[in-house]
């Protein structure tokens, strides 16, 4: 992997292929190869890069305190800098949704293309005034349950709450990529994984209604209906976007159903102005 050295950390990142670039921005605990069906599949076509964001992977523990999508996206407009990166194809998931749309939020018109996979506008995914959301937060009940249960404990009771109202294929419907998922958040520090939470949890998210940059959201059938009422809510308010649920799959709907994602990343890729 190379890095990217900053003054409060170092952001590892992959490159590989030639063409145009085409940049994946992981989900929450996971890391760049969560890509890897894409990857495979685009890198021959596409100056594809993935990046493991603060806390995850091989980045891992970084000097600040705490994070924000902001800084996560500062990070991503750093990479491009180092990189020489103009007009950007991004594709991010879950966490990397929301880093996706905060940079077009910034940059409405400088993206060739956007596809939104397992797309969150916030979290929880429903309206909440931000003075409510300090009022009620979760961190310190998250912070008692590190402390007994771990990275990988805590997720695994997030999900037992997600499943009571959504159900147990939620997060995948293959239980090989929801065991590897699972697996790689345990890899994650207890400080981090608080650290990575108050980022998802305290964003707030940008009307995308200036945004003129092509995008394409996927969720899973079986993704959360606020999670999926979410995504039409961007589809719509972006000038020119598009929804579209893939059968029997979850919220890592990239890995639940590869071909099929990849199917429609492609034709999507094909029809952008760049292309």
């Amino acid at each position: 992997m190379a890095e990217l050295e900053l003054e409060d950390g170092t952001i590892y990142y992959e490159t590989s292929g030639d063409g145009p670039p085409l940049v994946f921005v992981h989900g929450g605990w996971l890391d760049g190869t969560a890509w890897e069906p894409q990857v495979d599949r685009f890198a021959d076509d596409y100056r594809v890069v993935t990046i493991d964001v603060r806390g995850h992977g091989e980045t891992g523990v970084t000097a600040p305190d705490s994070y924000s999508i902001g800084l996560f996206t500062d990070d991503l407009e750093a990479l491009f800098s180092r990189l020489e990166i103009e007009r950007p194809i991004l594709c991010g998931l879950s966490l990397g949704s929301m880093v996706v749309q905060e940079y077009l939020d910034r940059h409405p018109n400088d993206a060739a293309g956007a596809i939104l996979g397992g797309a969150v506008r916030s979290m929880p995914p429903v309206d909440m005034p931000s003075g409510l959301k300090s009022i009620w937060s979760p961190l310190p009940a998250l912070s008692a349950s590190l402390s007994l249960s771990g990275s990988e404990g805590t997720f695994r009771s997030m999900l037992y709450s997600i499943q009571a109202t959504t159900g147990e294929r939620w997060l995948s419907v293959d239980p090989e990529v929801r065991a590897a998922a699972i697996e790689q958040v345990g890899t994650v520090s207890a400080s981090e994984f608080r650290k990575i939470f108050g980022a998802l949890y305290r964003y707030d998210p940008p009307e995308l209604t200036g945004v003129e940059t092509p995008t394409l959201v996927v969720h899973g059938d079986q993704e959360a209906p606020l999670v999926k009422r979410q995504g039409r809510q961007i589809a719509s308010e972006v000038a020119d976007g598009d929804q579209l649920e893939l059968a029997d799959s979850g919220h890592l709907v990239n890995q639940d159903r590869p071909r099929a994602f990849n199917r429609a990343a492609a034709d999507f890729l094909e029809e952008l102005p760049a292309a």
